[in-house]
């Protein structure tokens, strides 16, 4: 049996951008990552040890957030290893980085990717 894991909405500050301002200024982000994993004895036993444990999985986002990157691409697909890397029994990760306010010249609330895999 699966199941799913699902981190909403984590806000980041970071310095992610293709402009030089942007990553010296940094701008601010939102991460929503789902995680599908295999239930395997987690339930049954009651036991955090087994399970994917959400808190790792927000530290696992928090220290990527730190990398500086040029693109949100690059930020969701180092998210998404990242967590293949901290979890043996994930089967599925699908990972959402938004830029809000991005600098466009307009009005925009943010600008989203979506990874899965």
């Amino acid at each position: 049996m699966e199941y799913r894991i699902v981190l909403q909405r984590m806000e980041f500050r970071a310095l992610h951008g293709c402009y030089e301002l942007e990553q010296k200024v940094g701008n601010r982000f939102t991460v929503d990552l789902e995680i599908t994993a295999e239930l395997g004895n987690v339930a049954a036993e009651d036991s955090v040890e087994l399970a994917v444990n959400y808190l790792t999985a927000y530290e696992v986002v928090a220290a990527q957030m730190r990398i500086t990157q040029r693109t949100i691409e690059r930020v969701a697909m180092n998210i998404i290893t990242a967590i293949y890397d901290s979890f043996r029994q994930v089967r599925h990760v699908k990972c959402t980085v938004s830029k809000l306010a991005p600098p466009l010249g307009g009005k925009l609330e943010k600008v989203s990717v979506v990874l899965e895999k």
